[in-house]
């Protein structure tokens, strides 16, 4: 199955969480200035779907509708790429211009499918990574086939105590950061950098994880001075719906800048095409 077959499948996925024949999707993106918008339009143009910013819809007696030169056409699913607090200005922040005011209610009275779905992201917290064998064994008892990078939480005694005294060699990240923020890269870090998480983990522990250092593979990249090595991070796409799909391609970001190890665009990163060769 070519690499391109991704959008579609995506589709397919974010059409059956509606129960309309023929749902109207969109992407629902911050924006042009978001560092990502380029995989935002990129997919909302496989897919075939509208890409929508948040004064792009309104809500009408508790449903979603996009605003177009021939009026309003309703949405029934909504690909979202903004954070839970900015969703819903009513529900949620009540500053956020890139939300959709009156979504929240549209959701919970069944109008609108939303994916991700609001609350999902604490699969996300960094934390819980360090419990992903555990859970494994509880729910499948199995053991993982691949194991996990050594997760250090700070809320225990005993890794806070070795994050403090090892901190030069590790990575310390927020537990519910994302984009590259709240993060020191040990090795690369100054003393006073230092001594500054040394503090923050002290004051608020539970906020804190930490792993070591991973040494990233580098691929040739097109720099300002030529071509020069850059750091590459590979993640790949899993559909889940009725069934759990691996798909053979992936995303891959690049550190754009020499010697960084951060990949998010939201820090300077870029993207890179990737390429699945089957023999």
């Amino acid at each position: 199955m070519p690499v391109s077959d991704y959008p579609a499948k995506l589709l397919r996925m974010l059409q059956n969480l509606c129960n309309k024949a023929k749902p109207v999707v969109g992407v629902l993106t911050p924006g042009i200035y978001n560092s990502a918008y380029y995989e935002h339009s990129y997919l909302a143009l496989q897919m075939g779907v509208e890409l929508v910013n948040g004064v792009d819809l309104i809500v009408e007696d508790k449903k979603v509708f996009m605003q177009t030169t021939q009026g309003l056409q309703q949405i029934d699913v909504l690909y979202r790429r903004i954070d839970d607090v900015f969703l819903d200005p009513l529900a949620f922040r009540a500053d956020s211009m890139l939300g959709v005011p009156g979504l929240f209610e549209a959701y919970k009275a069944g109008n609108i499918a939303l994916a991700n779905a609001p609350g999902t992201g604490v699969a996300d917290d960094k934390a819980v990574y360090a419990y992903v064998p555990k859970i494994i064994k509880y729910y499948l008892d199995e053991d993982p086939i691949l194991n996990n990078v050594p997760t250090y939480l700070c809320r225990e005694e005993k890794d806070r105590k070795y994050v403090l005294e090892h901190i030069h060699e590790l990575v310390v990240k927020e537990t519910n950061a994302a984009g590259g923020y709240g993060m020191l890269i040990g090795p690369k870090a100054s003393k006073e950098e230092h001594d500054k998480f040394r503090e923050l983990i002290k004051n608020n522990p539970t906020n804190y994880i930490a792993q070591p250092t991973l040494s990233l593979s580098t691929v040739p990249t097109l720099t300002e001075n030529g071509l020069g090595a850059r750091h590459v991070d590979l993640r790949p796409y899993i559909l889940y719906g009725s069934e759990i799909e691996v798909i053979p391609g992936a995303l891959t970001r690049v550190a754009l800048r020499e010697g960084s190890l951060v990949v998010n665009s939201s820090q300077g990163g870029g993207s890179k095409d990737t390429w699945v060769l089957y023999n």
